[in-house]
């Protein structure tokens, strides 16, 4: 049984979608579709990198452009495993983590500080290019998903 989810594993969420009888569940076993989310996302060579510039933050030493280096975890981010952690856990098939709030939300009026962060590079294979404020509810929310890769408020 274990040669089976090992084989599960190395499919693509459309190819368990047509392989019913080798991803059949038994007691206690993970579906396929959690172990698509739990396999690692393929990899574009090299690994991911983002560079992260934070402004106003008010959180000593993370202020300033640093570099995050994941699969393997490397560069000058000072949090540099726990936000590959972070990112890792937030990444999901369909899913840009790094995506702005949608259009026409409803978001709480409140102000989070005067915090910018500019997030460029690669992940997941794709090209990140994001900006995160924490003018309001939802852009504090959007922020606080991904701490430690941008500083947790008050740190």
């Amino acid at each position: 049984m274990a040669l089976r989810r090992i084989a599960v594993l190395a499919l693509s969420a459309a190819t368990c979608a047509l392989v019913p009888a080798l991803a059949a569940p038994t007691a206690g076993a993970v579906t396929p579709s959690e172990q698509v989310r739990q396999a690692p996302i393929p990899l574009a060579k090299g690994g991911d990198q983002l560079k992260v510039t934070v402004t106003e933050s008010g959180s000593a030493g993370l202020d300033g452009t640093h570099v995050l280096k994941c699969h393997p975890t490397g560069g000058d981010h000072p949090k540099a495993e726990q936000a590959c952690r972070t990112l890792d856990k937030v990444t999901r098939w369909g899913k840009d983590p790094f995506a702005p709030v949608d259009p026409g939300t409803a978001c709480t009026m409140q102000y989070g500080g005067p915090a910018v962060a500019h997030v460029t590079g690669r992940w997941a294979g794709r090209p990140v290019d994001a900006t995160f404020k924490r003018d309001n509810g939802c852009e504090i929310g959007r922020w606080d998903k991904l701490a430690p890769l941008l500083p947790a408020a008050g740190a």
